[in-house]
């Protein structure tokens, strides 16, 4: 066998033992990806019954119900359809309703979405890139959701020493 034949087969061998690890990686990777759906799209795609996936949106004024030993319920909107959500546990300080929130978990056969892990968003200016992108494809973006705080350029600039 000549030097340039086995540079080949051993380029060849690295080649189908980084293709190898390639798949096994991603097929890995394919039980844990979840994808994010607003209500609409929930009812749209007809995402089927024990599907993970994360549903985004707003808190339904009025639609939270607190039960017994963490049991929580409440809807999440998008200004065109509201899935019921059903959660067990300790809800973020933050969330609220009319605020938004990213609940990750699958749709049982009622068609209640049962959450496992519920995220609220973390201040008045933060929104979550798909929930955003919802509200502008479905015309419900407001442009004071873009704006920062004035106050934050001018407390910086008052104290020179930071």
């Amino acid at each position: 066998m000549t030097r340039k034949q086995r540079r080949l087969l051993m380029i060849g061998g690295a080649g189908v033992v980084l293709a190898i690890a390639v798949g096994l990686v991603l097929n890995a990777l394919r039980g844990s990806i979840v994808f994010f759906s607003t209500p609409k799209m929930v009812f749209e795609q007809h995402i089927g019954v024990g599907k993970r996936f994360r549903l985004g949106g707003v808190v339904e004024p009025g639609s939270l119900q607190r039960g017994d030993h963490l049991a929580v319920s409440f809807k999440v909107a998008d200004g065109e359809a509201a899935v019921p959500v059903a959660f067990k546990g300790i809800l973020p300080d933050l969330f609220r309703e009319g605020q938004g929130v990213v609940a990750e978990g699958a749709l049982d056969n009622t068609g209640v979405f049962k959450a496992d892990t519920v995220l609220a968003k973390h201040d008045e200016t933060y929104m979550p890139k798909e929930v955003a992108d919802a509200l502008k494809k479905q015309g419900h973006w407001k442009d004071d959701y873009e704006k920062k705080p004035s106050g934050a350029a001018s407390a910086s600039a008052a104290e020179p020493g930071k």
